[in-house]
C-alpha cells in the first residue's frame, strides 16, 4: 500500500524521487523517505508526516546523486515515525531498502538476527531485509537477493541500492505491483504508472518472482533462479494532465466530474457501428455460458458495492443467478467452485490482495475468472483468464468515484451482452437499455449542475456526528455506496439499512435532528419508500430523499430533495450515487479534512 519510486540517469535524482512520490502519496502519506547514490555512500533521509516535510527538508539540504530510492509509507509495522519511515539500512549504511508489502515471518527472521547481534533501529517488518541482505552479502549482490528472498514470506515489492553497485537499482516482486521505466539513459522503478508519466510511458511489468537489475542504459529481468526473462514493453495511455488537478481544489472533485466521460469513452471501447456490445477479447461465448453454473462477484470497498449493483445487472437482465461476497471474507468460506463456475473479480487499481487472492483460490479449484478494472497489466488483470477494463483513466483520489461508476457500467453491458447471446431480450429491450446507458453521462452533467444546492445541504449537516442511508433494491446498493463515501472522506459514522428493516431494531437509533438520506428511484418501491421516509420523518430525522424529478410527491415527506433526471429504473443507480459523492466531498471540505488523502487508508490495498 506504500509508495516506491527509483531512479538512475543523468538528472537530480531525489528531484526524480520527490516528484515521483508526490504522485504516488495516495497510496500511503504516513512518512517519507530517500536513499541517494552520493560517491562511495548512501544518503538516508526519513521524515514523519506527509511528504512536504522530505520535501522542505531536501530543499535545504540537498543531496547530490543520480541513483535514488524513496518511498511514502501507510503504516503497517510500528507506528508513523521518522525511525519506521523507509527506506530501511544494514549498521553500514552500504545497503538501503524500500518496501510496499508484508514480511509475514519477519519475527522468526529477526529472532534470529538479534541473536547473530544485529540491532534493530524500527518496529518495521523491512528492516529484516536488510539485515538478512548484510548477513547473506556476496560478491554476486543477485546471488545474495536470491537467498534473501528464498528466506522470506509474504508479499513484497522491492528497490535495493548497494554502494558497491553505484550505478544500479535492484528490484524485486511478489505480490505487490512493481514496474520499470524506461527512457533514453535513464531508467525508473515505481509501485505505480503515475509516478512515471513525466518521464516515459514506456513499461516493463514485473511479475510475480522476477527480480530487475536497472542501470541507466540498461534494464535486465531474471526469475528467482537467474533465468533471463525477456518483457514485453507496454505503453501506458494515459497522460500526466490526467493524473494532475487541472485546476479543481481536490482530485476527488476532479474524478466526480471527469464521470461523464469516462462512462463515454467506456461505452465507445465495446459499442460498435450497429449498436452491439462486443466482448469478443474474452472466452464467454454461448458455449461457455451453458457450461456456467454459477456466478460469484469478488471485491472490496467500493469495487464490492458496484458489485452488489452488477449483481443486481446479471439477474434482472441476464437471468443468471449472481452472488456479491467481500473478498477477505470469500476464500475463508470454502464456496464450492468448480469448472461451471464463473468468478468476476472487481478491481480499480487491479492489485488488491485480498482479491488477488481470490483469484488464485478460485482458479485452484478450476473456475474461470473474469477480472473488471481500470490498470491495464496489473497483477489481477494479468491472472485473470479474461479482463474487461474500465475507462475511468487514472484515479488518484483515496475515495473512488469514477472507477466506481465506469464498473457498474461495466456490468450492464455484460448483462446485455450475456443476455443477447442467451436470445433472452428482445431487440427493443436491449436498445432501450443501452440507449440509457448512452444517456447516462449527459444527465450526470445535469446532476453535477446541481451542486451549489448540494453544497447547501452539506452545510446544514456538516456538524453531525451520525447518520442513515435508507433504499430498496437497487436503492439499496446505492445506500451501501453512498454510506461508505461519507464515512471515506468526512469521517461521519453513517450506515446503509434497506429500508424494509428499519422497524426491525434500526428505528431505535432515529432521534431528532439525525440526517436520513432516502434514495427512492424505483417506481415500483416508491411507495413502500415513501411509508419507510414517513417512519424516520415521524420520529424527528433531517430527511434528504435523492428521487427521480418525476416523483414530486417526495417533497411532502423531506426536508430537502434532490433530483436526478428520469431515467430507466434498471440503471437508475448509476446516477443515483453521484449527488451523494458531491455530498459526502462537500461535508469532508467543510470540516477541513484532506477530502483526497483521509485518515489511515490508501488508495491501493496490498496487504491483506
Amino acid at each position: 500500500m506504500c509508495g516506491i519510486v527509483g531512479y538512475v540517469g543523468d538528472r537530480d535524482a531525489s528531484g526524480v524521487i520527490l516528484d515521483g512520490l508526490s504522485r504516488l502519496e495516495y497510496r500511503g502519506y504516513d512518512s517519507a523517505g530517500i536513499a541517494v547514490s552520493s560517491g562511495d555512500k548512501l544518503i538516508v533521509k526519513k521524515k514523519q508526516g506527509r511528504l512536504k516535510n522530505l520535501q522542505d527538508y531536501i530543499d535545504k539540504n540537498p543531496i547530490e546523486g543520480h541513483v535514488a530510492i524513496g518511498h511514502t509509507r501507510w503504516a503497517t509495522h510500528g507506528k508513523p515515525s521518522d525511525e519506521n519511515s523507509h527506506p530501511h539500512s544494514n549498521a553500514t549504511e552500504s545497503i538501503s531498502v524500500v518496501h510496499n508489502g508484508i514480511i509475514e515471518n519477519y519475527i522468526e527472521i529477526k529472532k534470529e538476527l538479534i541473536e547473530k547481534g544485529y540491532e534493530f533501529l524500527s518496529d518495521t517488518d523491512t528492516e529484516v531485509l536488510a539485515h538478512l541482505l548484510d548477513l547473506y552479502l556476496e560478491e554476486d549482490f543477485f546471488a545474495t537477493i536470491q537467498k534473501v528472498l528464498k528466506k522470506v514470506k509474504g508479499s513484497y515489492g522491492l528497490g535495493i541500492l548497494n554502494t558497491k553497485y553505484p550505478d544500479t537499482v535492484f528490484c524485486a516482486r511478489k505480490d505487490s505491483p512493481l514496474v520499470i521505466g524506461l527512457g533514453k539513459d535513464e531508467n525508473f522503478i515505481a509501485s505505480d504508472v503515475p509516478a512515471l508519466l513525466k518521464y516515459t510511458k514506456d513499461v516493463y511489468f514485473l511479475e510475480n518472482g522476477e527480480i530487475g537489475i536497472v542501470k541507466k542504459d540498461s534494464v535486465e529481468v531474471y526469475d528467482i533462479e537467474k533465468n533471463e526473462i525477456k518483457k514485453e514493453m507496454v505503453t501506458i495511455e494515459w497522460s500526466l494532465e490526467q493524473a494532475t488537478k487541472a485546476g479543481y481544489p481536490h482530485f476527488m472533485l476532479k474524478e466526480i466530474n471527469e464521470q461523464p466521460e469516462g462512462i463515454r469513452e467506456t461505452i465507445k471501447r465495446r459499442v460498435d457501428e450497429n449498436n452491439l456490445i462486443h466482448f469478443d477479447d474474452i472466452n464467454l461465448g454461448k458455449e461457455e455460458l451453458k457450461a456456467i453454473k454459477d456466478i460469484y462477484i469478488i471485491a472490496c470497498g467500493t469495487a464490492y458495492n458496484a458489485g452488489l449493483q452488477g449483481r443486481f445487472a446479471l439477474q434482472k437482465i441476464a437471468k443468471i443467478k449472481a452472488d456479491a461476497d467481500i473478498a477477505s471474507e470469500f476464500r475463508y468460506s470454502d464456496p464450492f467452485m468448480d469448472e461451471t463456475t464463473l468468478v468476476i473479480l472487481v478491481s480499480q487499481s487491479g492489485e488488491t490482495l485480498d482479491t488477488l487472492a481470490a483469484l488464485r483460490e478460485a482458479k485452484l479449484k478450476g473456475a474461470k475468472t473474469l477480472a473488471i478494472t481500470n490498470v491495464i497489466g496489473s497483477s489481477i488483470a494479468r491472472e485473470a483468464d479474461n479482463v474487461i477494463y474500465t475507462w475511468a483513466g487514472p484515479e488518484i483520489a483515496v475515495a473512488s468515484t469514477k472507477a466506481y461508476t465506469t464498473q457498474v457500467v461495466v456490468f450492464y453491458m455484460l448483462s446485455l451482452y450475456i443476455a443477447k447471446l442467451k436470445e433472452i431480450i428482445t431487440d427493443e429491450d436491449y436498445t432501450t437499455i443501452l440507449n440509457g446507458l448512452n444517456e447516462v453521462p449527459e444527465k450526470i452533467e445535469k446532476i453535477i449542475a446541481q451542486e451549489d444546492k448540494i453544497k447547501a445541504i452539506a452545510e446544514k449537516i456538516k456538524d453531525c456526528t451520525q447518520g442513515f442511508y435508507l433504499g430498496r433494491g437497487l436503492d439499496y446498493s446505492v445506500a451501501t455506496e453512498a454510506s461508505l463515501k461519507m464515512k471515506e472522506v468526512a469521517y461521519m459514522h453513517t450506515e446503509a439499512f434497506a429500508s424494509g428493516e428499519l422497524k426491525h431494531g434500526t428505528i431505535a437509533l432515529i432521534e431528532d435532528d439525525i440526517p436520513v438520506v432516502a434514495i427512492t428511484t424505483q417506481s415500483s418501491l416508491f411507495e413502500k419508500s415513501v411509508s419507510n421516509i414517513k417512519e424516520v420523518k415521524a420520529r424527528g430525522a433531517y430527511v434528504i430523499s435523492v428521487t427521480q424529478e418525476n416523483n414530486k410527491v417526495v417533497e411532502e415527506v423531506s426536508d430537502e430533495v434532490i433530483y436526478i433526471p428520469e431515467t430507466d429504473d434498471l440503471i437508475a443507480g448509476i446516477t443515483a450515487i453521484v449527488p451523494l459523492q458531491l455530498l459526502a466531498y462537500h461535508v469532508s471540505a467543510m470540516r477541513g479534512i484532506d477530502v483526497d488523502k483521509p485518515r489511515n487508508l490508501a488508495k491501493s490495498v496490498t496487504v491483506e
